[in-house]
C-alpha cells in the first residue's frame, strides 16, 4: 500500500492553521462573554473554571518536556514553566490570574479550594494532561499551537471587558497584557519546531489531529461553564 507524501512546510502549516475554525473564541459563550452579555457569576464562573486549567499547564509542559530527548527544546519549552510559576511565590502568571479573580470578586480561598470548578472542566483538562504525559513531545508541542489563535484574542477580551464589564477592577488585566507579547512569540516558536520535526505525513497528521483534540478541550471546558450557567 502506498504511504501518503508529507505535505510541504506551506500546506502543513495552512492545515495547522486552518484549524483557527475549531478555535473556542467561537462558541456561543464566548461570544456572549465578549459582546458584553454575561452575568457577573457567569465572568466569575469563566475565570474560576479556566484557573483549573492555568494550574496545571506547568503540568503539561513538563510532560512535554519529560517525553522530548532534545536539549535544545527542553531548555526552550521550560521557559513556560518559568512564566507561568514565576521566579518566587506572588510572581508569574499563576500569581496575575488570581489578581484576576479577586478583580471580579471572587473568594481567594474558594479560588484555590477549586470549589466552582465543574466536574466537565476538570474532565477535559486532567485528559489534556494525560494526552501530553501519554503522546510524543511533538504532539504535545503541537496541541499548544491553540497558541497561534490566541493573542488576537486575548487583546480583544480585554479590550471588551473594559467597555462591557466596568465593575472588574482593572489591575485584574495583568496576566492578559504580560501573557499577549509572550504568547505571539512562542506561537512562533511552536509551528516553526513542529513544522520541522514532523516531517513525514504521519506526524504531520498526528500533529492535526493533536491540535484538533486540544481545540476540543477547550470547547468542551466552555460547554460545561455555558450548560452550568443556564437557567433550570
Amino acid at each position: 500500500m502506498a504511504v501518503a507524501r508529507a505535505r510541504s512546510r506551506d500546506e502543513f502549516a495552512e492545515a495547522l492553521r486552518g484549524l483557527g475554525e475549531r478555535y473556542w473564541d467561537r462558541h456561543p459563550f464566548h461570544v456572549r462573554l465578549h459582546d458584553g452579555d454575561c452575568e457577573p457569576d457567569e465572568v466569575r464562573s469563566w475565570v474560576a473554571n479556566r484557573w483549573y486549567y492555568q494550574r496545571h499547564l506547568s503540568q503539561k509542559n513538563a510532560a512535554i518536556i519529560a517525553n522530548c530527548p532534545l536539549p535544545q527544546v527542553r531548555r526552550r519549552w521550560i521557559e513556560r514553566i518559568a512564566f507561568q510559576d514565576g521566579e518566587g511565590d506572588g510572581e508569574g502568571g499563576l500569581a496575575d490570574w488570581l489578581a484576576l479573580a479577586d478583580a471580579v470578586g471572587l473568594d481567594r480561598a474558594e479560588m484555590l479550594d477549586e470549589r466552582h470548578v465543574l466536574p466537565g472542566v476538570r474532565f477535559a483538562v486532567d485528559g489534556y494532561v494525560a494526552f501530553c504525559r501519554a503522546r510524543p513531545w511533538w504532539e504535545g508541542a503541537a496541541a499548544a499551537l491553540t497558541e497561534l489563535f490566541s493573542p488576537d484574542h486575548m487583546a480583544d477580551r480585554v479590550a471588551a471587558w473594559r467597555r462591557h464589564y466596568p465593575w472588574i477592577k482593572p489591575d485584574g488585566y495583568a496576566y492578559f497584557e504580560h501573557r499577549i507579547p509572550v504568547v505571539r512569540t512562542d506561537s512562533e516558536y511552536t509551528v516553526d519546531l513542529v513544522l520541522t520535526h514532523c516531517d513525514s505525513r504521519e506526524r504531520q497528521d498526528a500533529a492535526i489531529a493533536a491540535l484538533a483534540f486540544k481545540c476540543d478541550v477547550l470547547n468542551a471546558m466552555l460547554d460545561a461553564i455555558d450548560y452550568h450557567g443556564r437557567p433550570r
